[in-house]
């Protein structure tokens, strides 16, 4: 049992790093550092300039891919050992699977040349695991019966969609490089409603920096992406906020983490807007979202399960 808490805490936190890192490889524009999968040019260790991408970018690419197949392969240890102890071995077959097609969209990611669509749903992918790794983690542990937490379902559920669009929205925006699109505060552009193409903006069928139909994207269809997840980070903030503020009686502990990444995470989307992007911040901005999305994880857990932490 030791091993298989180990095991699954030590695939938690690579998970979270694999994702940062995988903003970070994204935000350098260090994506296509290496244009073949899974080796760099042919070769397992990158060793000189080629194409015109420097070793360091192909570094940044190939590390990321190294993270995430040491994840692969703690996901299957974990895998076989819930099966031979017969813990939620259901669910770590499900990761085990999620994972392969995880894989998958990194190559396509690759292949296909950055296709906003599939950048987005590999960030996705990425959180996803992330998050059925803490709900497993939470299933191994014994907690104490809290009928009054049901009463929790609701806002928690809530919150958790809101944030999961949100995550979702703000990985359209970093994949179609929009992150600037709206480069003042509180206003876009001098504008509450700036000049906007929602239709191109959100046609998920196209490649990077065109509309369906080739052309290029428009400034336009740029600041749509960014304003609406700007304008749906006040949607989560009262969401989530309320989901917090509900459960202050009956879980504190996680109220309070999850009021102090709201505040975190407005703070660092302001921030990046201010200082125009820079990477260390922008990275941050994805760590914010992953923790926000652990400790949503949490209050669902224990509300739908009428439980809460044991002492």
């Amino acid at each position: 049992m030791r091993l298989l808490r180990v095991t699954a805490i030590a695939a938690l936190c690579l998970t979270f790093v694999v994702v940062v890192a995988g903003a970070y490889v994204r935000l350098s524009d260090a994506g296509l550092g290496c244009p073949d999968w899974p080796l760099c040019y042919g070769k397992p260790i990158p060793a000189e300039v080629a194409d015109g991408h420097p070793v360091a970018k192909q570094w940044k690419e190939m590390g990321h891919r190294y993270l995430a197949g040491s994840l692969g392969v703690l996901i299957l240890l974990l895998g076989i050992l819930s099966w031979r102890l017969r813990r939620s071995p259901r669910l770590a077959g499900g990761l085990l699977v999620l994972v392969v097609f995880q894989a998958a969209l990194g190559m396509w990611t690759v292949t296909m040349l950055l296709r906003p669509a599939i950048v987005t749903a590999h960030l996705l992918g990425g959180m996803t695991i992330f998050a059925l790794l803490a709900w497993y983690i939470l299933q191994q542990k014994p907690h104490a019966a809290a009928p009054e937490a049901r009463a929790l379902r609701g806002p928690a559920a809530a919150a958790l969609a809101a944030l999961v669009l949100q995550i979702a929205l703000g990985g359209w925006v970093s994949a179609n490089y929009a992150a600037l699109a709206c480069p003042d505060l509180p206003l876009c552009r001098g504008q509450a409603f700036p000049p906007m193409d929602f239709a191109n903006a959100f046609h998920v069928v196209r490649e990077l920096g065109q509309t369906a139909d080739g052309a290029l994207l428009s400034n336009e269809a740029l600041t749509a992406i960014h304003w609406l997840h700007r304008v749906f980070a006040l949607v989560v903030l009262a969401v989530a906020g309320w989901a917090a503020l509900r459960a202050r009686s009956i879980l504190p502990t996680v109220a309070i983490e999850i009021l102090l990444l709201l505040a975190l995470q407005v703070s660092l989307g302001i921030a990046n807007v201010a200082f125009g992007l820079p990477l260390p911040l922008a990275a941050a901005h994805t760590a914010g979202a992953a923790l926000l999305l652990l400790a949503l994880v949490v209050l669902n857990f224990f509300s739908f399960r009428g439980l809460r932490p044991s002492s």
